[in-house]
C-alpha cells in the first residue's frame, strides 16, 4: 500500500500532494472551520493557476456556504492583489488556493483576515482548534449565501502601483524587460503593470494555465531560459515571478540571475535611499541589509522565517518601517500594502534603474557582496528540534546563538540557520559568508555534522 504524505499545516496555511495528503474534502472542512471561525459575511475565494486549483475551490465554496458565509469568486489571481482586494473589499476573510513555489503535484490553502493579511500565529492556532474539533456552523437553508464573481480582482492593486511610482520618470527610460510569469496568476497582472510603466515587454510563459515550463521556485537553476531571452533581445532587465506572484527574481543586462537575495537588497538600497525608516527581514536573510541598512543609518530588525511574522513587525516596527520582506525574493513595500509583492518589487527596481541612469549589473555591484547556499535535508519537525539542541551544545561557546526561530548562530565571517520548513516536510540547512569557498566549506561540515546526529536520533 502507498504511504500517504503528510499534510503540511503552518502559519503559512495548508499544502499537501492533490489526491493524497489534500483533497477536496479535507478543504471542505478547512473551508467550513474558517467559515466558522469568521462568522459568516462576504469571503474572497480566489487560485493560483494550478491545473487542481478548480477543483479545491469549488470544494472550499461549499464549505464556506455551508457555514453562512458568502463566498466571492475571483478566479486565478495574484495573492497581492487577492491580499489587497481582501481589504479594500472590506470582505470578512479570504481563502486563496496556492501552493506557492511548490511544484505542480502541490496544492494548499492561504488564510486571510479581514485587513488584507494572512492569519497570525494566535489566529492561527485559534481557527485550527475549530477545525480538529469538528464544530463547524452549519447555515439553516434560509440563511444560504448566493455565489458572487469578481472579473477585475487585480484591478484596485494595479491602481495603487500605478499611483505610487514615478510612472513618468519610468516612462521616458522606455525599458525593454524579460519577464517569466511561469505559467502563474502573476500573468494576469505583469502585462498590464509593464504597460502602464511604458516598458516594452517580451514575455515567456505569460499563459495562466498551470503548465509549470519549470520549477515554479525562481532559484538561478530553474530560470535559465529567461536569462537567454534577456541576452537575446537585449533587454534592460528580466524579471521571474513564482506560481502565486509573491516572489520576484532578478536577472540583469548580461543575462546573468542576481540571486533572490538581491532582489530586497535592492529595493532596501533604493527606498533607504529616498526615505528614512527601519528595515523588517527574516533570519535567514542576507547580511547585505545590515550593512546597507548601516550605511544609512537605520535599524534592521530581524524576526521568524514567515511572511506573518514579518508582516507583525512591520506594523509595530519603531522607527516605521520604510522597507520589509524575506530574502526568497518577497519584497513587501508597506506603503502599498504589508505584503510580498513582486510587482511592488518590479516597479521599485525600474524606478530605482530610471532614477540612477544606471545598468541593472552596475546597481548589483553596489551591494555588498556574500555568498548563500541554502540547502535542505530530509526530517520533520521533531527531528529538526532535537537536531538544533544537540548543535546548540556544539556551537553555543563558539558563536552568537539565536533561537528564535530553529537554530542560527552568528560568527564573525559567517552564519548558518538551522530550523524545520514551514512549508515542506524537510529542515532548512542555511549559510552565508564572504566567500563562496568558505560558504561551501561550512554547508559540507553542518550537513555532515547533521547526518551523523541523524544517525544517534
Amino acid at each position: 500500500m502507498k504511504k500517504r504524505s503528510t499534510l503540511k499545516i503552518s502559519i503559512s496555511g495548508v499544502r499537501g500532494i492533490i489526491g493524497d495528503s489534500l483533497t477536496p474534502q479535507l478543504a471542505a472542512a478547512f473551508a467550513q472551520a474558517f467559515g466558522t471561525y469568521i462568522g459568516g459575511g462576504p469571503i474572497i475565494v480566489g487560485q493560483d493557476a494550478r491545473p487542481s486549483g478548480t477543483m479545491i475551490k469549488q470544494a472550499i465554496i461549499s464549505g464556506l456556504l455551508a457555514s453562512g458565509c458568502q463566498p466571492v469568486d475571483v478566479g486565478i489571481c495574484p495573492i497581492p492583489s487577492f491580499l489587497f482586494l481582501t481589504k479594500e473589499s472590506k470582505a470578512s476573510g479570504g481563502i486563496s488556493v496556492t501552493a506557492s513555489h511548490n511544484p505542480r503535484e502541490w496544492n494548499g490553502l492561504k488564510f486571510i483576515s479581514r485587513d488584507g493579511l494572512y492569519l497570525t500565529p494566535h489566529q492561527t492556532e485559534e481557527f485550527l482548534d475549530i477545525y480538529h474539533q469538528g464544530e463547524f456552523s452549519f447555515a439553516e437553508p434560509e440563511r444560504y449565501k448566493t455565489l458572487k464573481t469578481e472579473s477585475q480582482p487585480a484591478e484596485p492593486h494595479l491602481r495603487k502601483l500605478l499611483g505610487y511610482f514615478d510612472v513618468d520618470l519610468i516612462r521616458r527610460r522606455k525599458f525593454k524587460v524579460a519577464i517569466d510569469c511561469g505559467n502563474g496568476a502573476g500573468a494576469i497582472l505583469a502585462p498590464r503593470l509593464l504597460e502602464g510603466l511604458g516598458c516594452e515587454a517580451v514575455f515567456i510563459h505569460a499563459i495562466p494555465d498551470g503548465s509549470f515550463a519549470h520549477h515554479p521556485e525562481p532559484l538561478p537553476e530553474n530560470i535559465r531560459e529567461i536569462c537567454r531571452t534577456v541576452v537575446k533581445n537585449k533587454a534592460d532587465i528580466g524579471f521571474v515571478q513564482d506560481a502565486d506572484a509573491d516572489r520576484l527574481a532578478i536577472v540583469n543586462n548580461k543575462g546573468e540571475p542576481l540571486g533572490e537575495e538581491l532582489t530586497l537588497a535592492l529595493a532596501a538600497q533604493y527606498v533607504l535611499g529616498k526615505k528614512k525608516g527601519s528595515v523588517v527581514c527574516n533570519l535567514s536573510t542576507t547580511r547585505a541589509i545590515d550593512d546597507i541598512a548601516a550605511a544609512r543609518k537605520a535599524t534592521v530588525f530581524r524576526t521568524k522565517i514567515g511572511e506573518i511574522h514579518v508582516v507583525e513587525k512591520v506594523l509595530s516596527a519603531e522607527p516605521e518601517a520604510a522597507i520589509a520582506g524575506e530574502g526568497n525574493g518577497g519584497v513587501i513595500l508597506p506603503d502599498i500594502h504589508p505584503c510580498r509583492d513582486s510587482f511592488a518589487a518590479m516597479g521599485l527596481t525600474l524606478e530605482y534603474l530610471a532614477s540612477s541612469g544606471s545598468s541593472i549589473s552596475t546597481l548589483q555591484k553596489r551591494i555588498p557582496k556574500y555568498f548563500m547556499i541554502k540547502d535542505k535535508v530530509e526530517g520533520s519537525a521533531e527531528q529538526a528540534y532535537r537536531l538544533i539542541s544537540l548543535l546548540r551544545k556544539k556551537v553555543e561557546s563558539q558563536g552568537k546563538v539565536n533561537l528564535l526561530d530553529g537554530i542560527k548562530v552568528d560568527f564573525p565571517d559567517h552564519w548558518i540557520h538551522v530550523r524545520p520548513s514551514n512549508t515542506e516536510p524537510v529542515i532548512r540547512v542555511i549559510a552565508e559568508a564572504k566567500t563562496e569557498e568558505k560558504v561551501k566549506a561550512v554547508i559540507r561540515r553542518l550537513k555532515k555534522e547533521i547526518a551523523d546526529y541523524q544517525k544517534k536520533i
